[in-house]
Formats: structure tokens, sequence, C-alpha cells
């Protein structure tokens, strides 16, 4: 996501020229985007980041969930 960000900014500071970035190539930030291509499309599949990410998040939501419904019920008398 950092890289995202950073081709954003670049584009952004290269479109009004603003500082030294206004005389950088926009090949530059073109290959920036193709960086975050082949990371999101093929490194992070290759590893498993996209799988552990979406692991964590279900694991986060089951946890809240049992946490929610243990709180919920009243004391057995």
């Amino acid at each position: 996501m950092p890289i995202i960000i950073l081709i954003a900014v670049l584009g952004l500071l290269r479109y009004f020229e603003i500082g030294p970035v206004a005389n950088l190539s926009w090949w530059w930030i073109a290959a920036l985007f193709g960086v975050a291509f082949i990371w999101f499309e093929f490194i992070e599949p290759l590893f498993g980041l996209d799988k552990r990410k979406a692991h964590d998040e279900m694991d986060r939501i089951r946890a809240e969930r049992v946490k929610k419904t243990f709180e919920r019920k009243p004391p057995r008398k």
C-alpha cells in the first residue's frame, strides 16, 4: 500500500511541477505503476501474503463474534 501512496504523491508533485520532482520523467512514475502491478498480481499471491491478510481478518471477526456471544448470555442459576 505504501507504494500506491508514493505513486499518487509523485504523480501529483510531477503534475503540478513542485520541487525537484518537476524535472522527473513520467517514465519513472509509470515504472512504479509497473512495480506495483507486479507486486500485487504476482509476488503477493506467490508468498501467500494476500491469503494471510484475509485469514487474519477472518480470525479477528470470529474473535469479536465469540466475545459478543459470551457477553450477551445471562449467567445460569
